[in-house]
């Protein structure tokens, strides 16, 4: 993609940068080889620097040393912004309710680029569901969570956001996507095949703020024989727990102005 050319260099964060996010984006441990390659840089040029971020808990090497891969400590770092904390200590009460209510597990979605990123997790008390891991990224055109974040933005926001991602995605059908956008907005939530599980209902709200999704409420439904409770009655659950998130986050923020 391209990008501004910076008006001040700093060439050691940069080399760091470049190696986190290429670790990031791979979807297995890469060598200190493949690392070189993609970050266009000699072995020698990375060396200590992956020593550093090692020892700074940002990577780890497999078992084996099969390669190095990103640790989780930047996903801790980033839930620790007040925003991001402040809106998931509001959320979890509410998200417990609801798995407890529904026998459904649930997540919660912020926008992270072209891509969603799953923030927050609560599992029902029974013995199924699909639970789906903290820190799970799922491009955004391509994931329910991602169309509620997408319908619940203001036109300029969300024309920005369609062009990162045809930026990432060229072959991306804007019109088509457009089209569903507008209807899921009318309807208030989306209820959509899961784009990754056979069998799998992905039913996902926004929670609002001043009329814009700052994250989505999701539940990866699953029909269980033994549920006494339909899809329809689950979505109605979670259209509730989305209005009280979203009352939560209004009162906090306005208990927060002197």
């Amino acid at each position: 993609m391209p990008t501004a050319t910076p008006k001040y260099r700093a060439p050691a964060l940069d080399k760091g940068l470049d190696i986190l996010e290429l670790l990031a984006g791979a979807k297995r441990p890469l060598s200190i080889a493949e690392i070189s390659e993609g970050v266009g840089r000699s072995r020698g040029e990375i060396f200590r620097m992956l020593q550093v971020l090692e020892e700074r808990d940002y990577i780890a090497r497999g078992e084996g040393d099969t390669g190095y891969s990103v640790t989780p400590r930047l996903f801790r770092l980033g839930m620790e912004q007040p925003p991001v904390k402040g809106m998931i200590e509001a959320a979890m009460p509410i998200m417990h309710r609801l798995a407890d209510t529904s026998g459904q597990a649930c997540h919660l979605v912020v926008p992270s680029g072209e891509q969603i990123v799953v923030v927050a997790r609560v599992d029902p008390p029974g013995e199924v569901a699909l639970v789906v891991r903290l820190g799970h990224r799922r491009p955004m055109s391509q994931s329910t969570s991602g169309h509620v974040l997408l319908a619940f933005q203001d036109d300029q926001v969300r024309e920005r956001w369609l062009d990162l991602i045809a930026r990432y995605e060229p072959a991306l059908d804007r019109k088509a996507l457009t089209q569903l956008l507008t209807q899921l907005r009318e309807r208030g939530y989306s209820s959509e095949p899961s784009h990754v599980v056979d069998a799998v209902t992905d039913l996902s709200a926004p929670v609002l703020q001043h009329g814009i999704a700052v994250c989505a409420l999701t539940i990866p439904y699953i029909e269980q024989q033994t549920a006494t409770q339909t899809m329809d009655d689950v979505t109605a659950a979670l259209l509730q727990a989305t209005t009280e998130i979203s009352d939560a986050l209004q009162f906090g923020a306005a208990a927060r102005v002197p």
